[in-house]
């Protein structure tokens, strides 16, 4: 994995096909929309972290299906409260009317 844009960008490398070009991971990037303000603007979409964590869910329960072991299952439920804590946050934040916003 190769940080392109901090937190936001990533170079990923194929398990086998180890190619300069891999895949790019692309997580969705706000800024300000203006100096002290804080709305925020989308510079590039992508995806989510709960995105990128229930594809890991599925592949994993996938897997767990075919080849069912304890340390599947425990990494199951260790994303699944991932999850549950980020929907969480969302959740807060919309109640509190600060989602979207650069705010605590």
């Amino acid at each position: 994995m190769t940080n392109l844009i901090p937190g936001h960008t990533y170079a990923l490398e194929n398990f086998e096909d180890k190619n300069p070009e891999g895949q790019i991971l692309q997580f969705i990037h706000k800024e300000p929309k203006e100096e002290g303000s804080t709305e925020l603007i989308t510079i590039s979409d992508g995806t989510t972290n709960e995105e990128v964590i229930e594809v890991l869910l599925d592949r994993l329960n996938f897997l767990q299906s075919k080849f069912p072991c304890r340390e599947n299952t425990i990494a199951i439920t260790k994303l699944d409260e991932a999850l549950l804590w980020l929907n969480k946050r969302t959740s807060d934040r919309i109640k509190r009317g600060v989602e979207g916003k650069q705010v605590k």
